[in-house]
């Protein structure tokens, strides 16, 4: 992928090619103002299902990823673990969109913190999530 398939402000997440996330990216992150983050990755031909269209998985595990980032940041810069993650599709995405991930906080305690997130292709809502994370560690 070259760097004009990326929208301006965007910078690859670093995730190295042994994990996961790595495997399925590159993803993008691109800093707010208010100290938010919005995510997005371009669907390619690999992300497809035999539909044509961004295979289910790599949608929640982009979601997945986007929102352990905000609750990392969230907690201190604390290791973080999916406790529970829940993803309604409400549309598709197809091949050289560009996927955008909008994360929000909705709580954070000592120990777990609540979030939800909407993919969004243009102004087309194709993803919602919603899940809570576990703080790993001291603070």
């Amino acid at each position: 992928m070259s760097a004009i398939d990326v929208p301006p402000g965007f910078e690859a997440i670093p995730s190295g090619k042994d994990r996961y996330a790595g495997g399925l990216g590159p993803f993008y992150r691109k800093p707010l103002e208010d100290g938010r983050w919005l995510f997005g990755f371009r669907a390619e031909p690999r992300h497809l299902n035999s539909n044509q269209v961004v295979h289910g998985g790599c949608l929640m595990s982009f979601a997945d990823e986007m929102l352990g980032i905000t609750v990392f940041f969230a907690g201190g810069r604390r290791r973080c673990a999916t406790i529970s993650l829940n993803n309604e599709f409400v549309a598709a995405a197809k091949e050289g969109d560009w996927i955008l991930g909008t994360p929000e906080l909705v709580r954070v305690t000592k120990s777990v913190v609540f979030v939800r997130g909407t993919l969004t292709v243009e102004d087309r809502t194709i993803l919602t999530s919603s899940g809570i994370w576990k703080l790993i560690g001291q603070h």
